[in-house]
């Protein structure tokens, strides 16, 4: 067993350390946040008033914050993590960032003799709470398989890529397919309830066919049992979109379905729905409101 530390508490943060905790590792938490942080001693994690302490107490810390800017602060700032590790000791960096600061933070790390992995997952929070992630790593080998053992605490897969931000790249190339994947399967829920279709009958017809994805056996069942819970904030998925088109750029790439399913995503944020997907903003929920007014829809 290992003492890890954590910073980082959100949405993805919380359920991740507690399946540390469950595997019986000793976990130092910090969080800006203070409620975030209560729930997490409560829970039996060890309490850290900065992240320069968990650095200091833990020979692995993993962070999983919103953005770059986050993971330069938590592990460069003044008071970060690097300013307490020691020579040897590891950061493994689980948020969802551009490469390039992957790879910045990661030259950091090297020069003070702190190993470093960029570990992005995939799965939203029920596979964060289940412990199923897919986790998507950049780095040496041999620190990768010193860190495998607790990732798969995490994640029902960890698979090495390549070198320092090619963990970051992976899970920039899984946000276009999610995103363009459940922006086409809103459009065609919403073309075939308005053709008169049965939703049900509709998406048991073709879930078996090449339309077939994840993003549809979660999202159109949701939609016939009207549950519009989200499982991931639109403002985390644009941000994600963000990097990838400022990668983009700076390879000199185009990716139009990318930088309009973005676009979508700025509208929703401009109109206040940043936090959460709302029925009233959701292709979705437009679907089964029309459902609804034509008389074809029953509740399940």
């Amino acid at each position: 067993m290992a003492t890890v530390g954590f910073v980082g508490l959100g949405i993805m943060g919380r359920p991740m350390l507690n399946n540390l905790l469950n595997a019986g590792h000793t976990v130092i938490a910090y969080d800006c946040n203070a409620q975030p942080l209560d729930g997490c001693v409560a829970e039996g994690a060890q309490r850290a008033v900065s992240s320069k302490e968990v650095g200091s107490r833990a020979p692995i810390v993993i962070t999983m914050v919103p953005d770059g800017p986050q993971v330069e602060e938590v592990v460069l700032g003044s008071d970060g993590i690097l300013d307490g590790a020691k020579a040897g000791s590891l950061i493994i960096d689980m948020s969802s960032i551009n490469p390039a600061i992957s790879q910045k933070v990661g030259a950091a790390c090297a020069a003070k003799g702190v190993d470093f992995l960029d570990a992005p997952v995939s799965g939203g929070e029920p596979k964060a709470i289940d412990g199923t992630l897919a986790i998507m790593v950049g780095g040496s080998a041999q620190v990768f398989t010193k860190a495998e053992p607790l990732l798969k605490c995490m994640g029902s897969s960890a698979l090495l890529i390549g070198p320092v931000g090619a963990g970051n790249t992976t899970k920039m190339a899984n946000q276009i397919m999610v995103a363009c994947n459940i922006a086409a399967m809103g459009e065609a829920l919403v073309f075939a309830t308005r053709c008169g279709l049965d939703l049900e009958v509709a998406f048991n017809a073709v879930k078996g066919g090449m339309a077939a994805s994840t993003a549809l056996n979660a999202k159109a069942s949701m939609v016939i049992a009207r549950d519009f819970k989200p499982g991931f904030k639109i403002k985390l998925h644009h941000k994600d979109l963000r990097n990838v088109l400022q990668t983009a750029e700076a390879n000199h790439m185009f990716l139009p379905l990318t930088a309009l399913v973005q676009q979508m995503f700025s509208s929703l944020i401009a109109d206040g729905k940043g936090t959460w997907i709302t029925r009233r903003s959701s292709p979705l929920s437009r679907a089964c409101r029309m459902l609804r007014s034509s008389g074809r829809y029953r509740r399940p």
